[in-house]
């Protein structure tokens, strides 16, 4: 079951939610350096006929983006745990599920907005965003979201 949450339970978790998404676009980062450097390491002992191939080396590109790859997880992993859904890493876009009117909704945040001002239906995505106003705050202060 969907965790929802208030407009207030969802900007308070902010703080969290940017570390671990700011931790996974770097996690990100590491982790296609990394593997762009094992691509054009293989590509290289292909081109030289596999004569010199530096295991070490390569062993380690590879322990290097595994890594990268189970830090990059494991941000994501905490962000969902909080009942947040990460829509978007490379625009660092999260959503927080909530209700209004007794539907659910989101309510949108992207990386670098100073606190939460757009809500979207949920298959309009960030395209139909909404900025809240008035009328969004009166409707959603009666839900109980948990």
């Amino acid at each position: 079951m969907p965790r929802f949450f208030t407009l207030e339970q969802a900007e308070q978790l902010l703080p969290q939610v940017e570390s671990a998404l700011r931790d996974a676009i770097s996690y990100k980062g590491e982790y296609e350096q990394a593997e762009t450097e094992c691509q054009e390491f293989q590509r290289r002992v292909m081109m030289s006929g596999g004569m010199l191939v530096d295991h070490d080396q390569l062993l380690g590109r590879k322990n290097r983006r595994d890594a990268a790859a189970l830090r990059l997880r494991e941000a994501l992993e905490k962000i969902q745990e909080c009942g947040c859904l990460v829509k978007d890493l490379d625009m660092g876009l999260v959503d927080f599920p909530t209700l209004l009117n007794g539907e659910e909704v989101y309510l949108c945040w992207k990386l670098g907005e100073p606190g939460i001002q757009f809500w979207h239906g949920i298959h309009e995505g960030f395209r139909g965003r909404k900025a809240i106003d008035r009328e969004f705050i009166e409707q959603h202060q009666g839900e109980r979201p948990n």
